[in-house]
């Protein structure tokens, strides 16, 4: 190894009804007029209303954004900036999803008026800074709250990512009482979701790296230890807790160690089809493992041993997961979750644009290979 670089948030704070007290991280730094991002279905639900009501009690003023939707656009992202210009706001905070995380992060960064959208696409493209930014995750799964990269919709299939350490927010909020009411399917999707984050960052060819690799392993064994508590027991604030841990962690890693060929697969899959991200990757999950397990069966095994249950092995660790994915409820295949197999050649060429993901993975996967992964992907394990 010549040599590596570890990047990571600065501040976290770990503690059910923590959202609950945003006011002061607020306080601490001189602000008072927020922008709150989030969606409205999470308003609807009750989730993220008693973190506005709090910051209501002090702030000056409190815009909600609630306008966020899955695969955030380019739109979501203009919208979300008008409404915190036309609010004079101060400060960027976002309680949600993966996608209202990646928005809040782009808005950050342009409200500062320095850069348009179009010019920070890609890596290293942000030459400003951005104004202050607090993340809350609801899900257990996408680790955005410590991740450098925002994910937007840039056409009716295609997205772009903005990858900058300027990304990286203030504070990291992981507040357990945000996911008690996940239902079980977000659960597994999410779950499974920052498992994938933890095994390609544990195997990533190009950037892996003792620090990552050290939290790519504790997270896996949180995740693994209690995703079966949070769907039997949802209501489990313990495990909820060890679940957005874990999902942290595996987001710290994979943010410096890329992911590989299970997300490259999934992107045009979530793209054409409008399935959730956490699903897309547990769909091409199994076929993918078994395709890499050839160049590193014993990384494959090193992460087995951190999995209750599972035989340490390279079919040990697939294994575990097959049966995860089957007892989840999840569409196991991709015929399952009803995508065309006339589609999987355009799906594998689609796969192609994905190469700064596939340049990261243990094996090498050109066109050819990635239509054999479709097809093992659609018609599932014996």
């Amino acid at each position: 190894m010549d040599g590596y670089s570890f990047q990571s948030v600065q501040t976290t704070r770990v503690q059910s009804g923590a959202v609950l007290h945003l006011n002061e991280l607020l306080a601490e730094r001189g602000l008072s007029r927020p922008l709150f991002v989030t969606d409205a279905q999470l308003i609807k639900l009750d989730v993220v209303s008693p973190a506005i009501d709090a910051l209501q009690l002090s702030a000056d003023t409190v815009v909600v954004f609630d306008g966020i939707e899955p695969d955030p656009s380019e739109r979501v992202v203009f919208a979300c900036l008008e409404a915190f210009r036309a609010g004079d706001c101060d400060s960027v905070i976002a309680v949600g999803g993966g996608s209202s995380m990646d928005v809040a992060k782009v808005v950050s960064v342009l409200a500062r008026g320095q850069q348009d959208l179009s010019e920070i696409y890609g890596v290293g493209m942000v030459s400003g800074d951005r104004l202050p930014l607090f993340l809350a995750p609801t899900t257990a799964g996408t680790g955005s709250e410590v991740t450098p990269v925002a994910i937007i919709t840039t056409g009716e299939t295609t997205k772009a990512g903005v990858s900058s350490p300027v990304l990286l927010p203030d504070v990291a909020i992981l507040d357990a009482s945000l996911t008690l009411g996940l239902p079980a399917s977000i659960s597994a999707m999410t779950g499974i979701d920052a498992m994938v984050h933890a095994i390609e960052a544990y195997t990533s060819k190009i950037k892996k790296n003792p620090i990552s690799d050290m939290l790519a392993l504790r997270a896996l064994k949180l995740l693994s230890e209690n995703i079966r508590t949070v769907l039997a027991t949802p209501g489990d604030v313990a495990a909820r807790e060890a679940m957005l841990l874990g999902s942290m962690f595996a987001g710290q890693a994979f943010a410096n160690a890329p992911v590989g060929a299970v997300h490259a697969l999934a992107y045009p899959v979530g793209g054409h089809y409008h399935i959730p991200h956490g699903l897309s990757n547990s769909l091409m999950l199994p076929a993918v493992l078994s395709f890499n397990a050839e160049a590193c069966p014993e990384l494959y095994a090193e992460l087995a041993r951190v999995i209750p249950g599972a035989t340490q092995s390279s079919e040990g660790l697939i294994d575990w997961f097959k049966v995860l994915i089957d007892e989840s409820g999840l569409p196991a295949t991709l015929a399952q979750a009803k995508i065309p197999e006339t589609d999987l050649p355009m799906l594998a060429k689609d796969a192609m644009f994905q190469q700064r993901l596939l340049i990261n993975n243990p094996r090498e996967v050109d066109e050819a290979t990635a239509l054999r992964l479709y097809r093992e992907a659609w018609s599932g394990w014996s």
